[in-house]
C-alpha cells in the first residue's frame, strides 16, 4: 500500500519546526507498522482554515497522478479545519484514498457530525450530477426535434480507438440559436455530444458572430 504522510503546523514559528519532526517520524513508523511504502512526505506552516496552502495542492497533485491508496496524518485537524477539512476528505474519500491518524493508530475513525456533512455532500453532488444530466439530456431531444444532427460533426468513427469529436463549429451555434434553443440550452447539447464549451462561449461566439454580420451589412450600405 502506497502512503503519503502529510504533517503541518499553523505557525512560522521556530519552535514549530519540531513539532513537525515529530510527526513525520511519528507517521514514518505507523506506515511501518501497517506495511504501507511512502512514497512522499509533505510538510507545510499554514492555517488549517485555508485551502490556498501549496502542501494541499501538492497532496492533491500526487493522489491524481500517482498511485496512492493512503494518506497520513497525526489527526484530523492537521488535514484542516472547518469547511476545510470536510472539503478535503470528501476529495480524498471520493478518489477511494483511506486515511489512517496517529490519535487512531489506524483509520481515521469520524465523528457523527462529520459523517453526517459528509453524507449531504454526497447527496447533494449526486444529485447536482442528475439534473446536469438531466439538462443535457432535454437540450439534445429539443435539438434533434428541431433537426440537429449531432453525427454530422463526429468523424473517424469506428475502429478500436472510438471516435473522434471536433470542436463545435459556428455553424452549429447558429443552427441550434435559430431553433429557439438558449445559450445554456446549447452548450449543455453541446457538451452532451462531446464538445468542450460554456454558455459564456456559446454567448461570445454567437455576439461575434451577430456583430460581424452588422459590419458587413454597414460595409455593404456604404
Amino acid at each position: 500500500m502506497n502512503a503519503i504522510i502529510y504533517t503541518r503546523v499553523s505557525t512560522a514559528k521556530e519552535e514549530q519546526e519540531t513539532s513537525l519532526k515529530r510527526q513525520k517520524e511519528e507517521l514514518a513508523r505507523l506506515a511501518a507498522e501497517r506495511g504501507m511504502t511512502v512514497v512522499k512526505v509533505i510538510s507545510e506552516q499554514a492555517s488549517g482554515y485555508e485551502l490556498d496552502r501549496d502542501g494541499v495542492f501538492d497532496l492533491l497533485e500526487e493522489i491524481k497522478t500517482s498511485d496512492v491508496d493512503a494518506v497520513l496524518i497525526q489527526d484530523d485537524t492537521r488535514l484542516g479545519r472547518g469547511h476545510a477539512k470536510i472539503a478535503l476528505l470528501h476529495f480524498l474519500y471520493k478518489e477511494g484514498v483511506q486515511v489512517y491518524t496517529l490519535a487512531h493508530r489506524g483509520q481515521l475513525e469520524l465523528s457523527e457530525a462529520d459523517s453526517m456533512v459528509l453524507e449531504i455532500v454526497g447527496i447533494v453532488e449526486e444529485y447536482q450530477r442528475k439534473i446536469h444530466n438531466l439538462k443535457i439530456k432535454r437540450g439534445m431531444k429539443k435539438a434533434v426535434e428541431n433537426g440537429y444532427r449531432p453525427e454530422r460533426n463526429l468523424k473517424n468513427r469506428g475502429g478500436g480507438t472510438g471516435r473522434e469529436r471536433i470542436e463545435a463549429p459556428l455553424s452549429e451555434i447558429i443552427r441550434l440559436r435559430e431553433n429557439k434553443l438558449t445559450f445554456a440550452e446549447i452548450a449543455a447539447v453541446l457538451r452532451g455530444f462531446g464538445y468542450s464549451i460554456s454558455k459564456a462561449t456559446v454567448h461570445r461566439r454567437y455576439q461575434e458572430y451577430t456583430e460581424d454580420g452588422a459590419a458587413e451589412s454597414v460595409v455593404k450600405r456604404d
